[in-house]
């Protein structure tokens, strides 16, 4: 798809009309439609997704424009920043050099980075890697970083290498994207090349990731946008040299997921590597290390899906962009998710829902039917009582629906920085016609939506949930 509006085959069939063709619906028409509601929701100027699944790449989207002024689409090699996505990189080389035997992740990272200006307590790649080093994240004197372009590791380096911990290391977790340009700089010196030089080389060959292309003149780069009060905007020109191990990467969205499959098959770092890398991370009082409910291991976030399901995952977010890459050890599916505005999401669960289709049994044909005849529903948000409109149609045998939002269900989901919406989507995720299983496409994102007795229903995080009927 180029476009943020799904094409449609012919009318959409409505309940009562003779069915001349059954058409067959498959996990990438689904996803496809997946995509492009999402686009049409969530104010997002361009997205892209892929699936990786038994070696090969089973899907890839694009929906929505790579540069909305010239209304030029994003395409398939379309290349978006991965923010702090590029955080899974610098983990797995970390992870291949100690299972080479060329990086003690436990050895203070003194020792090996020479050119620290400081007097930190020892701090080992473990703790860089996990966020609980003590090194501080961005703070107000690094409001004018992405206008210098460094010439190296050293020098990005000393950007923050004499500045005060906030805590001392393996006591304290605090997010730090400067923990990782120092990891960057430790993997840099174990494996003897430039750090870039060996993720080319070493972690990512053959694939189209590298250093952020944004702002530049090369032809497969989006436009960063940003929000100003609602209305989209041109992101202003950042450079990520500060910190190409925390948020400067950029790639498309199938040679991430690519990537993701190579790492779930071995093929970069050893199965035994991401076993140990899931790990939970502990502070020196032996609590573990979590992040958004997300246990935290060396660099990757776990979890499970709705259903039980193991994930691994990572997200990120800076000017321009949202990314996920999303994998499933146990089923050997990898998902990602990217988009050229910072939207507020849960794009984890976006890429959940995406990658559904392609391993999860799709719902049979008559368990729950389309309800084409529906025009209104009734249920509840957090114990307050909602009404509104809906309209259901077959569209190429898929079941769509629109519902309106209003009341507080409406001022939560336009709290969001881009521009406000009055309605959902929602897509059946049936192998054809019905609505056994959906997703709920939100300005926040893709979420699981499932039949509970007479109800639909999901839980868009611990807070809030939403169950409706459908009259």
């Amino acid at each position: 798809m180029a476009l943020s509006q799904p094409a449609a085959a012919g009318a959409p069939q409505r309940q009562g009309e003779t069915e001349l063709v059954r058409p067959t619906v498959g996990p990438a028409q689904i996803a496809d439609r997946m995509l492009a509601a999402l686009v049409e929701v969530n104010g997002v100027p361009g997205m892209a997704a892929a699936v990786w699944k038994d070696g090969a790449i089973l899907w890839a989207g694009e929906a929505g424009f790579r540069n909305a002024e010239q209304r030029l689409p994003v395409e398939a090699g379309t290349v978006f920043r991965l923010a702090s996505v590029s955080k899974i990189f610098a983990v797995v080389a970390a992870a291949r050099l100690r299972e080479q035997g060329l990086l003690d992740v436990n050895r203070p990272v003194q020792e090996i980075v020479d050119h620290l200006d400081n007097d930190w307590p020892p701090i080992t790649s473990r703790q860089l890697a996990s966020h609980t080093s003590g090194i501080p994240h961005y703070q107000e004197i690094d409001s004018g970083r992405g206008g210098i372009k460094f010439e190296n590791m050293e020098k990005s380096v000393s950007v923050f290498s004499g500045r005060d911990l906030l805590f001392t290391p393996g006591t304290g977790y605090n997010y730090s994207s400067y923990g990782y340009t120092l990891l960057s700089a430790v993997v840099e010196k174990a494996a003897g090349q430039p750090y870039l030089d060996y993720l080319a080389a070493a972690i990512v060959p053959g694939l189209h990731i590298g250093p952020d292309i944004t702002d530049t003149s090369h032809t497969d780069a989006s436009t960063a946008y940003t929000y100003i009060e609602g209305e989209l905007a041109v992101a202003p020109p950042h450079d990520y040299s500060y910190s190409w191990g925390g948020a400067g990467l950029g790639s498309n969205a199938s040679d991430l997921a690519e990537f993701g499959g190579r790492i779930l098959s071995g093929a970069v770092i050893s199965d035994a590597s991401f076993a140990w890398m899931q790990q939970p991370a502990r502070l020196s009082d032996g609590s573990s290390v979590e992040e958004g409910g997300f246990p935290v291991g060396f660099g990757l976030r776990g979890g499970t899906d709705i259903d039980g399901e193991r994930i691994v995952h990572h997200a990120g977010v800076t000017l321009g962009a949202r990314s996920v890459l999303m994998l499933y050890p146990d089923s050997k599916v990898a998902a990602s998710v990217l988009s050229n505005a910072p939207w507020v999401s849960n794009i984890e669960q976006t890429a959940i829902m995406l990658a559904a289709p392609f391993h999860k049994p799709l719902a049979p044909q008559d368990s729950n039917p389309c309800p084409l005849e529906a025009t209104r529903y009734a249920g509840t948000s957090n114990g307050v009582s909602l009404v509104g409109t809906a309209h259901f149609v077959l569209d190429e045998g898929i079941c769509v629906g629109t519902i309106s939002i209003a009341g507080p269900l409406a001022e939560w989901f336009n709290n969001a920085p881009q521009r406000d919406t009055d309605s959902i989507r929602i897509i059946g995720l049936n192998a054809h016609r019905g609505l056994a299983s959906a997703a709920l496409i939100t300005p926040y994102g893709a979420y699981d939506f499932r039949p509970d007795g007479g109800a639909y229903s999901t839980e868009f995080n611990s807070k809030r949930s939403l169950s409706v009927t459908f009259e």
